[in-house]
């Protein structure tokens, strides 16, 4: 599960709103889940920690806006649990004695920077009660989008591979318009095991004219790679595409001399993106990509999806 952040300046009672939100997520969703208020992100996620930590104290929510009580849990909290402290990273930091979260928000910030990074000391100026992170601050754009799998099985022919790189190439095109963005490259590769007798791995290179999201586009690049690289007589045990040279779609302006796009091509991968998002992935889908294929890749051992399928959901008989 993830979280998500919410404003909640100019609220008097901000803890009775909070519990308030907590038995609407319980009664119309079905799920426990644990609120911290804080003056910032930081300390927001640390509160969070605490309110789960202490439940049936905190009853799943704490708010600490004062600087003295919000010190005394930062005494207790280890620093792996501050938002943005990975395991590596506490491990370097535990070998300069900073063990708990205190420790982290005393430290010496230019140290920090030299040290780590700037997120490391813009969390450290958080866990003090300062607002280094905004609101709506998300990750950062992606710099590439990659989308391959080992095969189930062999492959050996080249309309198998031609299905599997227009599938996963479809995948990658959803995801890049998710991103708002456009891509001017698609690389396609296959290979085969490394471990078989004789090996094979190639890969293509293949730029667009223009930057572009439809896929069609990338899905006829890709074909024509595909058929440089292959070779027949081995027995292929991968394949997948990777987009690269992203610009952002919104201040995109076209090449006058490029040739211009498919009309109504954005009207249609919105459609096909908005009834596989309602519908499940490969309602609408390519000719090229079929509906199961032999190549895919095994899912005897997959784990239950509780929270996002109804046909996984636990039934219980009683009586």
């Amino acid at each position: 599960m993830d979280e998500s952040f919410v404003d909640l300046s100019g609220i008097k009672d901000v803890e009775s709103v909070c519990r308030r939100i907590q038995q609407e997520i319980l009664k119309h969703v079905g799920m426990n889940v644990g609120i911290g208020v804080g003056p910032n992100k930081t300390l927001a996620k640390i509160n969070n920690w605490a309110s789960k930590k202490w439940k049936p104290k905190t009853g799943g929510v704490v708010v600490i806006l004062e600087p003295e009580r919000q010190n005394k849990l930062l005494a207790y909290a280890d620093v792996d649990e501050v938002w943005g402290i990975g395991r590596k990273i506490s491990e370097r930091l535990g070998h300069m004695n900073i063990t708990k979260a205190i420790h982290l928000a005393q430290f010496d910030k230019s140290t920090l920077r030299k040290s780590f990074n700037v997120n490391v000391e813009r969390t450290a100026r958080e866990l003090n009660g300062e607002v280094c992170f905004s609101l709506s601050e998300g990750p950062d754009t992606k710099k590439s989008i990659v989308s391959s799998k080992m095969f189930g099985q062999r492959v050996y022919e080249l309309a198998e591979l031609r299905q599997a790189v227009a599938t996963y190439t479809a995948r990658a095109c959803s995801k890049l318009r998710r991103e708002q963005q456009l891509a001017g490259c698609i690389q396609v590769f296959i290979q085969s095991s490394r471990y078989d007798d004789n090996p094979y791995a190639q890969t293509a290179v293949l730029n667009l004219e223009a930057p572009s999201d439809d896929t069609r586009n990338f899905i006829e690049a890709a074909q024509n790679g595909l058929t440089r690289i292959f070779r027949q007589g081995f027995a292929y045990s991968k394949a997948g595409v990777q987009l690269t040279h992203f610009v952002d779609k919104a201040g995109y302006m076209p090449d006058l001399f490029a040739k211009p796009e498919r009309k109504n091509a954005d009207r249609l991968m919105g459609l096909i993106d908005y009834v596989n998002s309602r519908n499940g992935k490969g309602t609408l889908r390519f000719g090229t990509e079929p509906v199961n294929p032999v190549w895919d890749s095994k899912r005897d051992y997959l784990s239950k999806c509780f929270t996002t399928d109804w046909n996984d959901l636990i039934k219980v008989k009683t009586g």
